[in-house]
């Protein structure tokens, strides 16, 4: 795929072309717009695409500036509080790595240098929040699983930028680590949402029921973090 930079009316966009893509199409991001246009189409096309689909550009660039606006900056430095299941704790200093963790309505985080710096305690607790994540999931991974009598064969966590979860076709749970910033009932939703594609790779109405049968107001809880997603940073 190739791309090159454009302006137009101020607002700076990309055109792609591809040998897969059929028609033309529109991706917006913080970045600007990107015109996604077939290998063999005229640039001259895709250009005025983007003219004729400058209204809704401009929304939507609008609406990425109010999510951006929403989301909470955080000042890196023990005595802070940072976000966990939807709780605000205070961050701590752990004498010894071994002492590292949440409980007790703090976060224990263990630095090897006496002072640290914002970037190294940001790195430090991310690292530490990856740990716990993982523990979490996996925990509420197994217990919904057995409730329902399915089986997984690993969990995994990473920042992703367009999927909160996901199930493998061999069973593999993988989880954007971050959720675990959003209150309790919003985490357990997404784990039951992903642990009942193990018995259905798809989002069928057999699905959904078995969603509902272990979240009755998934429907709630799925919204919320629709629309307050973008507001779990760390």
């Amino acid at each position: 795929m190739t791309a090159d930079l454009f302006t137009f009316e101020e607002v700076s966009y990309r055109l792609s072309r591809s040998p897969r893509r059929k028609r033309l199409g529109l991706v917006v991001t913080e970045k600007g717009a990107e015109v996604r246009i077939p290998q063999r189409c005229a640039a001259q096309h895709g250009h005025q695409f983007l003219r004729d689909n400058i209204a809704w550009v401009r929304d939507q660039l609008r609406g990425l500036e109010r999510r951006q606006a929403q989301v909470p900056e955080h000042h890196f430095a023990f005595g802070a509080r940072f976000p966990w299941l939807g709780k605000s704790l205070e961050l701590d200093r752990a004498a010894c790595a071994g002492d590292a963790g949440i409980r007790d309505g703090y976060i224990q985080l263990y630095c090897r240098n006496r002072e640290p710096d914002d970037g190294q305690i940001q790195a430090a607790l991310q690292k530490l929040y990856q740990r716990e994540a993982l523990d979490t999931l996996t925990r509420k991974s197994r217990y919904f699983a057995g409730l329902l009598g399915l089986e997984f064969s690993s969990v995994k966590v990473r920042r992703t930028r367009s999927k909160w979860g996901h199930c493998t076709i061999r069973g593999e749970l993988q989880y954007n680590w971050l959720v675990c910033l959003a209150p309790e009932p919003v985490v357990d939703y997404l784990v039951i949402h992903e642990v009942c594609h193990l018995r259905h790779h798809n989002h069928s109405r057999a699905f959904w029921d078995l969603v509902a049968s272990l979240c009755p107001d998934y429907r709630t809880l799925r919204r919320w973090l629709k629309e307050n997603g973008h507001r779990l940073q760390l």
